[in-house]
């Protein structure tokens, strides 16, 4: 025989209403800090506590001494040379880019390979793709473009 369990509300006067519970609510215990317990990668058991205490924040923890700092300018412009390449040869052929796959520094600016999705078929396995190649000055306008190859989504490079 299954029992109902209800829960216990504030009522507008300061009390306490039951809303159809038979069973007694067990005890909650002590005040004390909850504890968990987790797995660790290792297979081992660690218990952590609780408590008031806060862990120093995450950047306060590592250590940047002895590093050499990022070189976050190249990799960006990188990308954007890429991003806007992919963006300026969907809006010349109308096909959606599917993603650059190459992206090298030339003689005179750069030559970035956009894999795009020229014709869409279900299943996607068997839709056509095409790689171009792009030629763009070192502002990273368009000088020319080409495509290099046509194939099947599914299809490896052989």
């Amino acid at each position: 025989m299954a029992e109902a369990r209800g829960t216990r509300r504030a009522t507008r006067s300061g009390g306490t209403k039951s809303t159809g519970s038979t069973r007694p609510k067990a005890a909650t215990g002590t005040s004390r800090p909850k504890s968990t317990t987790r797995s660790t990668a290792k297979g081992t058991a660690k218990s952590t506590a609780k408590s008031g205490a806060k862990s120093p924040p995450r950047d306060a923890r590592k250590s940047t001494a002895g590093r050499a700092p990022a070189k976050a300018p190249a990799a960006s412009r990188l990308r954007e040379i890429a991003t806007e390449a992919a963006e300026e040869l969907a809006a010349l052929i109308g096909h959606e880019a599917e993603g650059v796959s190459a992206v090298r520094r030339g003689e005179a600016g750069w030559r970035v390979e956009v894999d795009v999705v020229e014709v869409l078929r279900i299943p996607d396995t068997t839709s056509l793709l095409a790689t171009y190649e792009m030629t763009l000055d070192e502002e990273g306008r368009l000088v020319e473009y080409r495509r290099l190859r046509r194939f099947r989504r599914g299809w490896a490079d052989g």
